[in-house]
């Protein structure tokens, strides 16, 4: 028996997932798809692990066709994002809303909801895929009620759709508030909304001199900073370049901080808490001599194979320690070094939505304390007339904002220098007041958004 699968031409082709001959799609793999698909949402939601590391860890991911891997990825990846209106959802369609327990069963409900709601998998497979799974893992007594549940949310789910502030469902409360806290409850909820669209995927090219090439072979748009924007995210070592190093996956805000040295052709630059090394590769190929730091040796292991990938090494010095008390030798200064500082990431919501369900306001407490300490410590090892770029991908100002603003009062003999829009190709809505740089999701709409993310330029005047 076969169950045709209709694909969700516009979610599906976003992540790369290819519409399914109805035809050639078997039972087996359905099911198989499917109790996959329940693994990850389990090892995210229950046991805390990050999607992309529950994936690359995952066995039966990795024997599933590549067609049935995009799809998981895409079922569990918009499950989370859309998970508060889910679980709305499932509340509303409950007698007795209290009486769900059992966090596979509640799993395997979000799954189906899911299905039934944000992809175009007809409604019928989403319950009836569900039904099985649940006989699937011995839940013979719950199919009754996930089979009633589930047909109640297709007759009523749209309409209650229509009522829910997306926004605020789908953002933890902790979130949310510092967040209207920072920007206003107008901005914050711009910022939660823009975070339910899935990112595009963005290409820093290694000689900027052959975008134009890329741009064409890659089928991507070129920004005005000189990255490449493609809508179709599939298959990214398969792409025509990657390979050969000619290219790496890099967010448009997240290329902007190498660009505010200026000139760094045979320059030296401290790149503090390198690791995975997008920036680090950015600095090596505008021609600088990088020192890479990080504590973490498994960073630093898969910031060696990018490097060499691109055929960067000799440009870079891979160097395992801890940014916050590793020094130069001999007392020497740095004339240039970038601190782009651990921190809650939520500006990567749109490409991570297991973030929100894996930070808590405590992580936002010990994370700026921590870039409070790397920002002392790269302050000391900054030479007078040096240049010191902090930064964070990062929504909340404590990580951003505040910290520059609180490192500036401790320390007279340092200033700011604002960054100006010609340095970021012309964006200047991405520029504050004090010429500091912060992205926000819902900026470069257009162009399909950016990532949440913060940067500031000091220099050392004695």
């Amino acid at each position: 028996m076969t169950i045709p699968v209709q694909s969700n031409k516009d979610n599906q082709r976003k992540q790369g997932v290819e519409a399914p001959d109805e035809m050639a799609v078997l039972d087996t793999d359905i099911l198989a798809a499917r109790l996959c698909a329940l693994d990850l949402l389990d090892l995210v939601l229950n046991q805390k692990q990050m999607l992309d590391h529950a994936i690359e860890n995952n066995k039966s991911f990795m024997n599933l066709s590549g067609r049935d891997r995009a799809f998981v990825r895409m079922i569990v990846a918009t499950t989370l994002r859309r998970l508060g209106q889910i679980d709305d959802l499932i509340i509303r369609a409950q007698e007795r809303p209290d009486s769900l327990k059992s966090l596979a069963l509640k799993n395997i409900l979000r799954l189906g909801a899911c299905q039934i709601f944000f992809t175009e998998v007809p409604d019928h497979a989403a319950v009836d895929t569900a039904v099985r799974l649940a006989e699937h893992i011995g839940m013979d007594r719950q199919k009754g009620f996930v089979n009633g549940l589930l047909r109640g949310l297709v007759r009523n789910g749209k309409d209650w759709i229509e009522k829910q502030d997306h926004a605020r469902l789908n953002t933890p409360e902790w979130l949310l508030k510092v967040w209207i806290a920072d920007y206003g409850l107008r901005d914050a909820a711009r910022i939660a909304e823009a975070n339910l669209s899935e990112a595009r995927l963005d290409i820093t090219i290694k000689n900027p001199a052959d975008s134009e090439k890329w741009s064409e072979k890659l089928e991507a748009k070129k920004l005005a900073t000189g990255t490449l924007r493609r809508k179709d995210a599939s298959n990214i070592r398969d792409l025509p370049g990657f390979k050969e190093g000619d290219w790496w996956i890099q967010d448009i805000a997240s290329s902007l901080p190498a660009r505010l040295f200026g000139p760094l052709e045979n320059e030296n630059v401290l790149d503090l808490c390198a690791a995975p090394g997008g920036k680090t590769m950015q600095l090596a190929a505008q021609g600088a001599k990088v020192t890479a730091l990080d504590r973490s040796a498994q960073r630093l292991k898969k910031l060696e194979d990018n490097v060499r990938r691109l055929g960067l090494l000799d440009h870079i010095e891979i160097v395992a320690a801890d940014a916050a008390v590793w020094t130069l030798t001999n007392g020497e200064q740095a004339q240039r070094i970038l601190l782009d500082a651990p921190c809650t990431a939520t500006g990567t919501i749109r490409r991570h939505p297991d973030l929100p369900f894996l930070k808590t306001s405590r992580d936002l407490d010990s994370l700026t304390k921590i870039q409070h300490r790397l920002l002392e410590h790269a302050g000391s090892l900054l030479d007078i007339g040096g240049i010191l770029i902090y930064c964070t991908c990062s929504l909340q100002k404590d990580e951003g904002e505040n910290q520059i603003n609180a490192f500036l009062a401790r320390h007279a003999n340092f200033d700011r220098v604002p960054i100006q829009p010609a340095e970021i190709g012309e964006y200047s809505e991405l520029i504050t007041h004090e010429g500091d740089l912060r992205c926000l999701p819902y900026h470069l709409t257009d162009e399909g958004g950016i990532d949440g993310f913060y940067a500031a330029r000091l220099t050392r005047v004695e």
